[in-house]
This record gives C-alpha cells, structure tokens and sequence, in this order.
C-alpha cells in the first residue's frame, strides 16, 4: 500500500538532509523517538514499538526504514521530483495490498505528524 502528501513548502534536497535527522526526531513528530544509535542505524520508539531504524540520505531528501517491522513500514521526504517538484512530498509504503482500518488510519496519523512538523520547523 502507498500512502502520499504533499506539503506546500519550497525547499532543497540538501535542507531537507540538513533538517531531519534521528536525533531531531521528536521536533517532527509526536509518535517516533531516538533511543539509542545501532550499528549504521538507530533504535527507535514508535506508535507500534521499538524498531531498529535505518535512515539513508537518498536523491531529493531522505528515506527511513522500520527494519524489523513485519509490514516493511518505509517513507521518504523529498522535493524536486513528481508528483510536485515544486513542494515536499512525503512518500509511505507498506508491504500489504489490505490491512485493517485501524492500522490504515495510524499510518494516516503518522504522516499527518510529519506534515505538521515539517510545516512548523521549514
């Protein structure tokens, strides 16, 4: 399943991996935690648990995995690529065609989150 928004703010690929970052985590969102650094990753809380966390600069911003996560939970945030290259696009997949309502609707939160502190902090 894929899950979208787009927020309304210029900005550049480099901002973005300057800006986020696991430590600065609980400046974006409420749900998700920096607990301790893991090899190349990080161990985090979030809304589902304690994940080991991969976070990866990629091209037009940044992309973090919840690596143990059953459902492959991932997403990015990135600008200067469709479907708005102009505005920062949050991007979250899972490795589910059906899940239940419930859990559909906590992802839909999760990324509000993101948006609401992406907005505040750029």
């Amino acid at each position: 399943m894929e899950f979208f928004r787009i927020i309304d703010k210029q900005t550049t690929e480099e901002f973005i991996q300057e800006k986020i970052n696991p430590k600065d985590l609980e400046k974006f969102t409420e749900s998700m935690f920096f607990l301790e650094k893991s090899n190349n990753n990080f161990k985090g809380a979030t809304l589902w648990g304690e994940f080991e966390i991969s976070f990866d600069k990629i091209n037009g911003g940044i992309r973090f995995t919840l690596l143990n996560c059953p459902n492959a939970l991932s997403w990015t945030i990135t600008t200067g690529f469709p479907p708005e290259r102009t505005k920062i696009i949050i991007h979250c997949t899972i490795n589910r065609t059906q899940k239940p309502t419930e859990f559909i609707e906590e992802i839909d939160e999760f990324l509000d989150e993101w948006v609401a502190g992406i907005e505040r902090n750029f």
